[in-house]
């Protein structure tokens, strides 16, 4: 499958730019250079785009004087074309006589503005013809073997595949030519890179959505609505939790408390989701909210697996302490670390990463996300839960087995544990899919976004549906889900509650 950016040169060619028109913004003529003359002896030019001023240069987007720069002017560098060479024509190549155009092209409606960046190491390639026009390279390692395959649907007029001669041996790649008035050139000065690179503005014809498209339904129509349906069965738990008194236990707080990370987690990975959307929002705070989100998730969730642990393990459970003050403790214990590590993980990010990823939009220029040492860093502490709540589960669990009676207390305990031991498996289940999508295969993907739905289902079983004693409540609160007469499985107090009731 081609990358995206490709995919945008294929569409190009079917739109069918022709022909060249003088759009550009604050346009001067400038002449420069000297070079072929056609048969009668008339000397022709051929009009560049250029984006800055004659004596400026692009410094982090932005045209600086080269009086504030350690750099030379910007040179159209003309290439002959690789069909010249096929056609047998080998007389030396005569750069042509040419013009500057100053400004940045003004883009159609139809048309959205594409940023390139060419230097020895990217993926892109930027060459100027004889004739004025910028040819723009992409090279996909991939596209020879799935030229035949992506000819049927994108048509094989649409492909311009070639065997570029400096690259190396393999290597194809996939090119659409922009005549002047849709672009410009110039070289740009990368001072957080460190990097020089030749700059191009294209105004490149906006894609069309295709909703027959199993990649396009499954990311921007299958995905949001599965992520809506996980928000709401999060909710769900945690109002219900919240709200009957019964259940605003400790063990309660902390279901409410993992399962608004949950939320959270949710609704920064839906706005991730839509990339067009990239003028209003950022896709590094949104990045940065859904990890944070989800490691402070699993740090509630051990809190509760050491909670039910140091209860088992306690000879006397009936300390005095209440439930409100564990529950500051707790909180003071899973938010300190949650804001530690997440500060080191923006700080590595910002200092220490050095290929920093971005997303690239169709209307807005490319945003910085966080990379992989970042999401390493707070995924480390997620793996390192997984251990100790595994731990926390075989201790517990051999515990119990030695327990020759046990009061009350621990009778309600058992219920908290199993319910601890079922969310256990569901949240490690789906933060190792999270974890394999991450590899960018759409098998992966797809994968994960069933998996993400089906965990907070299974959440909503394990903690409200799945529990008689919170039907119980809720039927006696709301008068909906009454298990009739049958009390078996309740608490003591339930019990009593059901007698006096006469449910």
């Amino acid at each position: 499958m081609y990358p995206k950016s490709v995919l945008l040169l294929l569409v190009v060619g079917c739109c069918g730019i022709s022909g060249s028109r003088n759009v550009l913004a604050d346009a001067e003529a400038r002449p420069a250079g000297s070079g072929q003359t056609d048969g009668a002896g008339a000397t022709t030019s051929v009009n560049i785009g250029k984006c800055c001023e004659p004596e400026e240069l692009l410094l982090d987007d932005r045209c600086t004087p080269l009086t504030e720069i350690n750099e030379t002017k910007w040179r159209p560098e003309f290439v002959a074309e690789s069909r010249d060479a096929a056609a047998g024509r080998t007389s030396r190549f005569v750069e042509p006589r040419y013009e500057l155009k100053i400004g940045r092209p003004r883009c159609t409606s139809d048309e959205h503005q594409w940023h390139v960046y060419y230097y020895p190491t990217g993926p892109d390639r930027l060459a100027i013809l004889p004739t004025g026009v910028l040819r723009h390279y992409i090279v996909d390692l991939t596209a020879k073997s799935g030229a035949d395959e992506n000819s049927g649907v994108y048509g094989a007029a649409m492909l311009n595949l070639d065997d570029d001669d400096d690259d190396d041996v393999g290597r194809a790649t996939i090119h659409y030519d922009y005549p002047f008035g849709h672009y410009c050139a110039d070289k740009a000065v990368l001072s957080g890179d460190q990097l020089v690179a030749t700059y191009a503005m294209l105004c490149v014809p906006d894609v069309a959505v295709r909703w027959t498209d199993t990649n396009y339904l499954m990311r921007h129509a299958i995905d949001p609505a599965f992520h809506a349906v996980s928000m709401a069965c999060y909710l769900i738990v945690a109002v219900i939790y919240f709200v009957l008194p019964q259940l605003r236990d400790l063990v309660g707080n902390i279901i409410t408390s993992m399962t608004l990370c949950l939320v959270v987690n949710q609704c920064a990975s839906t706005v991730r989701i839509f990339t067009e959307f990239g003028n209003h929002i950022s896709f590094m705070i949104a990045d940065t909210v859904m990890y944070v989100s989800l490691m402070a998730a699993f740090f509630w969730f051990t809190a509760l697996g050491y909670y039910v642990w140091n209860t088992f393990r306690s000879r006397n459970v009936f300390l005095r302490v209440t439930d409100g003050r564990k529950y500051c403790y707790y909180s003071s214990w899973v938010w300190c670390l949650t804001i530690c590590i997440a500060g080191t993980a923006i700080f590595a990010h910002f200092a220490l990463e050095t290929n920093k990823p971005t997303v690239g939009g169709t209307t807005y220029p490319a945003q910085e996300t966080v990379g992989w040492l970042g999401i390493s860093v707070m995924f480390t502490c997620i793996a390192f839960t997984v251990v100790i709540d595994l731990c926390l589960v075989l201790t517990t669990a051999n515990r119990i087995k030695r327990m020759s009676t046990y009061g009350r207390i621990h009778h309600k305990m058992k219920y908290s544990f199993r319910m601890f031991v079922l969310l256990y498996a569901i949240l490690s289940t789906g933060w190792f899919s999270l974890l394999l999508s991450r590899l960018k295969y759409d098998a992966l993907i797809y994968c994960h976004i069933v998996v993400n739905l089906l965990q907070a289902l299974l959440v909503l079983y394990v903690c409200v549906l799945g529990q008689r004693r919170v039907t119980f409540l809720l039927g006696k609160t709301c008068n909906c889900c009454n298990p009739g007469d049958n009390t078996e499985g309740l608490d003591w107090g339930e019990e009593m509650t059901a007698i006096n009731a006469g449910y």
